[in-house]
Parts: structure tokens; sequence; C-alpha cells
């Protein structure tokens, strides 16, 4: 056979032919970037194309995780934690905003035993407490960034900061409202300069009129967090992601919203009144605020081609509720307080019910007495009770709708049974659940039960306690529920924590290339399971030292099957008074996902 003869024209575009398949496959084989776009408290059934587009766009658009799940407790750090590492929160230690540390407190400038967990400062104090890194996972950025993507995370104080805790080392960027102050975490020198050279002020502009949240006799606030979200938003879209482009490597970018939380919390349109509550004007300019800087992140990777190569999924770390104050069987609303409405629950009102069943002293978590008498209560509803409040009998981390309670000293289970009669006597209390090293309590379920059972290197609860929870009327119930919470805000301004179906129904829907297109997916899904399932996609492997991890919505990536879940429902047996505490879960495999739990006609969404 005679060998053919090519000339130089044929062989230089052979040659063409080899390059641009070598980088075609390069291309190929390149993990997508990926974007998590997380719009803090925003409720799944509340976006709709007319009150966030954005947002319902990349719903109808991609994938519809119709059935989806806060963790319990329904507060920011808990799921924060879950969304960076992909595990529950018995194996991070995460378990609300206001947590205690352990003795003695940390060298924060409170010098508190609860810490409260949205500081950036108080996040390295939990680092240096429990060995390098409290939540003792690895998280999704920590994991991408070692394997040489790009990484930042932009937006809110706190939950921003629990995506890389150990950010200051590793090199991740973390824009949040702290970045240039002494307090926040450090920028690179090249990082600052390019936000300057954008146009953008320096550093991060604070809320503005957005920050007053009112008090009892004075409505909170009638704007949404515009300002400043804007500049994080130009970050991100004009600083962040070219830089991500000019670099040449797959990236991971989470960007957490403030609104529609911040601004649902001070809303001023519903002062000491359940309705409007959140459902007034102010609210929904929070919500179309966040869906607005969704969309400006989209057209910046339309605009720097990067849109056909990235994936988006957007997120909320919980749902909403309405705050109310009421209780007839309290008697901490019994009292006078100087910045309460007579007859209403005062920020406390657990540690105070609890004091005067217990017969202890209440005291700050600083160690300041609390002087009930002359019409205080705790400042910031946490407190500690016991004769020595540096070595306190109870410590108590109010969370809003949630509060939980550790027992610091040994031989604890005759006083959790103590508690837990006086919790299921009032008439606030939606749902009890007890460590399981406690026993087995009547009225309660074990903390196992919901996976607050783990590898946690920081103090487990005691107890944990939802309160009561109601709708107050309306078509979709998840949209307008109510909630009883120990809490500085007022009666009709917003709040979460509970374990009600308002709460852990939180917004969730993705797009991208790696996802199904115009697919409503049925399966439970919750905030546990995005980590995972983006170590799927871009073929890392995060290592895990504890069990509680989520699955991979494998029934939404393309080419995915659907997949079934069943339902069931768990009963504690009885308190003396009957008080009972109901778990709705959905099982999926090895996974299971909670809907609601509380005592029947005392929790919105329960199924008796």
């Amino acid at each position: 056979m005679t060998a053919k003869r090519f000339g130089p024209g044929l062989l230089a575009l052979a040659a063409l032919t080899i390059v641009a398949g070598a980088l075609w496959l390069r291309a190929a084989s390149a993990p997508h970037n990926v974007i998590i776009f997380v719009a803090d408290g925003l409720r799944s059934s509340i976006v709709t194309a007319d009150t966030a587009p954005a947002l319902a766009a990349v719903r109808s658009g991609g994938v519809d995780f119709r059935n989806s799940h806060s963790l319990f407790p329904t507060v920011t750090t808990p799921n924060a934690s879950a969304i960076a590492t992909g595990h529950r929160l018995g194996d991070t230690g995460d378990f609300a905003n206001s947590v205690y540390v352990g003795a003695p407190p940390l060298p924060a400038s409170y010098a508190s035993l609860v810490a409260g967990l949205e500081d950036d400062a108080v996040l390295e104090q939990m680092n240096g407490r429990f060995g390098g890194n409290y939540l003792n996972e690895t998280s999704l950025l920590a994991t991408a960034r070692a394997k040489g993507f790009s990484t930042a995370a932009i937006g809110k104080l706190g939950p921003v900061g629990v995506q890389d805790v150990n950010a200051r080392r590793d090199g991740t960027v973390i824009i949040d409202d702290n970045t240039g102050t002494p307090d926040g975490v450090p920028l690179a020198a090249d990082v600052v300069q390019a936000i300057k050279a954008a146009g953008l002020t320096w550093p991060t502009p604070d809320r503005g009129l957005n920050t007053d949240p009112g008090d009892f006799i004075r409505p909170g606030v009638h704007v949404a967090n515009v300002e400043q979200q804007d500049w994080f938003a130009k970050v991100a879209a004009d600083v962040v992601l070219p830089r991500f482009k000019a670099a040449h490597r797959p990236f991971v970018l989470v960007f957490w919203s403030r609104d529609p939380d911040g601004t649902q919390h001070d809303e001023g349109d519903s002062l000491n009144t359940i309705k409007p509550g959140i459902n007034g004007p102010t609210t929904m300019a929070a919500i179309r605020n966040a869906s607005n800087d969704l969309q400006r992140l989209r057209d910046a990777l339309k605009k720097l081609g990067l849109d056909k190569t990235t994936d988006i999924i957007t997120t909320a770390d919980h749902g909403f509720s309405t705050l109310s104050r009421q209780s007839a069987t309290s008697e901490a609303a019994h009292g006078t307080y100087r910045d309460v409405p007579q007859g209403f629950l005062p920020p406390g009102f657990l540690a105070i019910d609890l004091a005067k069943a217990l017969g202890l002293a209440v005291h700050e978590p600083n160690g300041l007495d609390v002087e009930l008498a002359d019409g205080f209560h705790p400042r910031h509803a946490s407190a500690v009770l016991g004769a020595d409040p540096a070595h306190p009998d109870v410590v108590i981390g109010a969370n809003g709708g949630v509060d939980l309670i550790w027992l610091p000293k040994a031989g604890a289970q005759t006083l959790a049974a103590r508690i837990v009669q006086a919790v299921v006597a009032q008439d606030y209390t939606g749902a009890v659940f007890v460590q399981d090293a406690l026993g087995r309590i009547p009225g309660t379920l074990p903390l196992s039960a919901i996976g607050l059972r783990g590898s946690a290197l920081t103090p487990q609860p005691s107890i944990v306690v939802s309160f009561r929870s109601y709708s107050s009327g309306c078509a979709k119930p998840d949209t307008c529920g109510v909630e009883v919470a120990d809490s500085e805000l007022q009666q009709g301004q917003g709040i979460h924590g509970a374990f009600s179906r308002a709460d852990t129904h939180n917004f969730m829907a993705a797009i991208g290339p790696d996802f199904k297109t115009g697919f409503v997916d049925p399966s439970p899904v919750s905030n546990a399971d995005l980590a995972v399932t983006l170590e799927k996609i871009l073929r890392l492997h995060m290592t895990a030292k504890g069990a509680l991890v989520g699955r991979v919505l494998s029934e939404s990536l393309k080419g995915g099957a659907t997949m079934s879940a069943s339902t069931r429902v768990v009963r504690s047996q009885p308190a003396a008074n009957g008080f009972q505490t109901v778990l709705n879960l959905q099982a999926l495999g090895a996974e299971t996902y909670f809907d609601a739990a509380g005592a029947p006609g005392r929790t919105l969404g329960l199924r008796p």
C-alpha cells in the first residue's frame, strides 16, 4: 500500500483539529462552576412570578424542589453548617444561633456563656476552643479550594463565615458586613483594590434605614436592605466573577442574601398585631430585593459567557412566621416590665418561668443579675439559672421559636424531669426533645430522633423546646404562620426557629447544565443534601467524620430517576397532663426529612 502525502495546508489543518479536539475534551471534562444563592428566610409558597420573578424563573426553568426542608432548629447558622458541609446538626454541633459554649466564657467583648454565632470573631474563637474547626467537618468551599477551585462567600455576616470557617488561612474570599473592619476576615489587597477600582465604597456599607427594629411603642423598618445588598451584588457581579473567569479555573461562589430575613425580622408594618405580620409591603419589597440580586448574578454570568457552564442552586436556610407574645399560663406574662406591653410575654420568658418553677435565681449569660422585681428581664432573652452564674444549674439559649437548654452539672436526670414537667404545663410549648442520655421522659422524644445526636464537638443541648405555632388564616397556611417566640422583637414582626411547617418549608430550586429542566421534584430534600449533590457534580471528595450525611439529589440531575418516599408519624409517651410530642417525617432510603413536630393543636402543619 502506498503512503499518502499531505501538503503543508492539510498538515496545519490536521494540527488545528487535534488542538481543538484536545481543548474540547478538556472543556468537556472540566467541572462546571457553581453558585449557591441563599435567600435567607424565604418561604417556599410565597415565591411567584409577581413576588420574586428571578427566583420563580429558576424554579420554573430548572428544578422545583417543592418538597423542601430546613433543618430543625430552623435558624440560620445551623442550616448554614448543613449547606456548608452536607451534615446534619448532630455532626456539625451548630445547634442554634445562640449556643452554650461551655465554661469559661469565650473571650469576646461580652464574655458570655452563651455565644452568638453570627459573628466572625466568635466563629474564630469557637474554632480555637473546639479543635481548630468547631464544625468538625470539612466544608464544600474548603474542599473545592484545596482542589484548585476559586472560592468565595459573600453576604450576610455569620452564615458567610460558616461556609469556610478556616478562610483566614485557606484563602477563600469572605466578604460580609464586617469586611474592611478590624473584626472582619482579612481580604487580599488586590481584591480590595479591585473593589475600589469598580467604583464601590469601602468598607462594606451598613444597612442604613433598614437597621432599626423599633420597640414596643415604635414600629420598625419600612424599607428593604437595598443599599447594602446592592453593594454585595455588585462586588460579586463586577469584581469576583470577572476575577474567577480570568483565573481560568472552575469556581464555587456562595451568595447569602440577608433579605428577606433581616427585613422580615424588623418590619414595621404590624406593630403588636398579628396581621399583616410578615405579609405586609415591607416584606414584599425584601423578597423582591433578594430576587433582584439573583438576577444581577445571572446577568453577569451571561455577560461573561459563564451562564452555560454554571449551575445555580437557590435555597433558603429556613421559612418564616409572625411573632406572637401571648400566653394565658405563663407567670412571666403576668409581670410588669419597662419595655413590654402589659400582658405580653417578655424576652426570656422561658428562663423566668423555669426560675420560678425551680426556685432558682436568673442571671444574664455574662453573670449580671436580672432584677425581675424592678421590671427587668433577660436583655437578649438567653439566661443562666442558679446561685452561681459562673457555674449555673441551667443555661438557656433563646433562639426565637425555639429555646435550647443545657444542664452543665452531673446528675441532671432529676432536674431534666422537673424542667420538662414545668415546660409541658405551659400553653406556649409546642414540642419537647431530650438528650438520649437523660432517658425517656413522658411527653418528649429523644434528640437522636431528629438528627441532633452525632459526632459534634460542641456541647449537646439537654432539652430543646419548640414553641406553639398556628395559622393566622390564609389560603396557603405556610405563608401565614404565627409562633410564640423568645425574642427581643415585637409581636407582629418576623421570627422563625419552631418545628412548624411554616418554618421547615424553605424555598429550594436549581438550574444549570447538570440539572433537569422544567422538573418538579416530588421527593423530600433538605439543606443537608446540597453539598453532597454538588460534591458529585464537581467530582470532589469531601472527607466525613460523622455519619449524619445528606443524600445526592440524583432525581434532579440529568438522567436521574424519580424517587418515592414514605411518611411516618412518631409519638412520644404522653406526659401526666396528656401533653405529647408528635413528629411527622418522610423517609427516602436511609434519609429522613422532618415536616413538623409538636403537640396536636399546637403546631402548624402537623398530622396527628
